[in-house]
């Protein structure tokens, strides 16, 4: 599990993998999340705009990533 920290104390899903540095744009991540590909804390989620907290973990292509 890799931690990618973050400054505020929210951040949206989309902008949450592009700052892990695991989809390259904001369409590659409304593809992925849209085909399923993406779950956080272990739930599918379909929605690009979702509110992730520190803590939360995100696991797209078997890579888990906790939101520091």
């Amino acid at each position: 599990m890799r931690d990618v920290p973050i400054r505020d104390d929210m951040i949206r899903l989309g902008q949450f993998l592009k700052l892990a540095g695991v989809i390259e744009s904001g369409g590659e991540a409304k593809t992925a999340i849209g085909a399923g590909e993406v779950t956080v804390n272990g739930e599918e989620e379909l929605r690009r705009g979702r509110q992730l907290h520190r803590g939360d973990v995100v696991d797209i292509d078997g890579e888990q990533l906790r939101v520091a």
